[in-house]
């Protein structure tokens, strides 16, 4: 029964992420970006850093290292840029080498 339990407090995560993923695609407009700054609202919320390896590791002790925006399933920038789009915060970029608490394996 655990295993059905925590399939189904996840479910409600997966639904939302999937409903925010689908917009972003379907609205991927031309843009005019501008880079997130780290005390943003949005990026204070998150713990936004422009570069991973600044990340507090007493705050975010589940952080590693070799996280970064460009290695995240939010991530919209091309492979290889140094900036690009993110699910989580609009029309602002975030840095490749950048990472935030909403972080997922992409």
């Amino acid at each position: 029964m655990p295993r059905r339990r925590q399939f189904l407090g996840y479910l409600p995560l997966a639904l939302t992420t999937s409903v925010i993923v689908t917009a972003a695609l379907g609205s991927r407009h031309a843009r005019a970006a501008s880079m997130l700054g780290e005390q943003e609202p949005g990026a204070l919320k998150l713990g936004y850093k422009a570069d991973t390896a600044k990340v507090d590791p007493q705050k975010f002790p589940a952080h590693k290292p070799s996280q970064t925006c460009a290695n995240c399933q939010l991530y919209q920038g091309d492979t290889g840029s140094a900036s690009g789009g993110c699910v989580l915060f609009g029309d602002k970029d975030v840095a490749a080498k950048g990472w935030c608490s909403a972080w997922e394996q992409g």
